[in-house]
């Protein structure tokens, strides 16, 4: 076991033992390069850990990575795919997906992706590893080329399992204990969808709906009024701090989340400053329908994220909507949920 392995804690030691009880020997080299070991410093909360508006617990991006390795070779027993998996957030920055808010990518949330490969490929580490292995760069830079990893809403993928799962055990909210997590696991196998191409899909349709409910309540957690106001926030902070040349666009690829807010907090632009630091001990959030007066408002449109897995239907798989009106109902609830308009805090930013 590598010192990575070693410092986890045991919650996390057991739901990684869950997701693969056999852990492929070859993923240490490449988890301690130093590429992978950034994502360390990285939390999948995207940034709405550091407030106490939230209650979570830290899990970082090398975690949910090595987590979505885990399952493609549970599944797979592939080592391309399982390292395509390892390597899917490898471009990602603190803060993960603030940053895409603040490159105005709020409905994809995908624009930092084009660098997997340009950091693959830079790294002396990853690249000697690859070499030795005889794979080729393409054949794990793009985890979309393999739909067990990767696959489009709402379809069930790793990708979208394991942030499933974590979230719902306290990286955001604690929904299920080790024990759900590991029924709902192995009632999971590789099926063909309607497509006939392969995709994760539950045997049992009683499984699938316990974690569908799970699965709508995360999804509004995802684009509730408090996250969205969160996420906006610390993209407009360090929107402004890289237009005062306070942090730099490499600061976001090479520092951790720690760092940045440690240069957030010693900004010489106090108002940056004071308003994290408001957000930070906030415990609570303002909503409204009508733009407040003379306050930081945030009203922007999001990605929904959900998922409709298949279900073993008799010699068939189905979605899992088709077949269940409760599975249905919490799908449909996500969909047409609706938080107030605006979200606010008193400040002005």
């Amino acid at each position: 076991m590598n010192q990575y392995m070693e410092n986890l804690s045991p919650t996390i030691k057991s739901y990684f033992h869950i997701l693969s009880p056999e852990f492929p020997e070859f993923l240490y080299e490449y988890i301690d390069t130093p590429e992978m070991q950034k994502q360390g410093g990285i939390s999948v909360s995207c940034g709405t850990i550091y407030s106490k508006l939230f209650n979570r617990f830290w899990y970082s991006s090398l975690d949910h990575s090595v987590a979505v390795a885990l399952i493609i070779w549970n599944f797979t027993k592939d080592k391309k795919q399982t390292l395509a998996g390892l390597f899917h957030d490898i471009a990602t920055p603190v803060f993960k997906h603030c940053i895409d808010f603040m490159n105005g990518d709020y409905e994809k949330q995908e624009s930092t992706e084009e660098l997997t490969t340009q950091i693959i490929e830079k790294s002396k580490e990853i690249m000697k590893l690859l070499n030795r292995d005889h794979i080729k760069i393409e054949e794990v830079s793009d985890y979309h080329i393999y739909p067990i990893a990767d696959n489009d809403t709402p379809k069930l993928s790793s990708d979208r399992l394991e942030y499933t799962l974590s979230n719902g055990l306290g990286a955001i909210e604690n929904l299920w204990d080790l024990e759900t997590v590991k029924e709902i696991y192995q009632d999971i196998k590789i099926q063909e969808n309607e497509e006939g191409i392969p995709e994760l899909g539950f045997k049992h349709k009683e499984l699938a709906e316990k974690f569908v409910n799970n699965m709508s309540k995360l999804s509004c957690i995802y684009i509730s009024n408090k996250t969205k106001f969160s996420m906006q926030l610390m993209a407009d902070i360090v929107k402004k701090m890289r237009e005062q040349h306070l942090v730099s666009k490499k600061d976001l690829y090479t520092l951790s989340e720690k760092e940045i807010i440690q240069k957030i907090e010693n900004c010489p632009i106090k108002k940056l400053s004071n308003c994290f630091k408001k957000w930070e001990y906030a415990t609570q959030i303002k909503e409204s329908d009508e733009l407040p007066h003379d306050k930081y408002a945030v009203n922007i449109k999001v990605k929904q994220r959900y998922i409709v897995p298949l279900v073993e239907e008799g010699n068939q798989f189905v979605r899992i909507d088709k077949i269940s009106e409760n599975a249905k109902e919490d799908i449909n609830r996500f969909l047409n949920y609706q938080p107030k308009k605006y979200a606010y805090l008193d400040f002005n930013l």
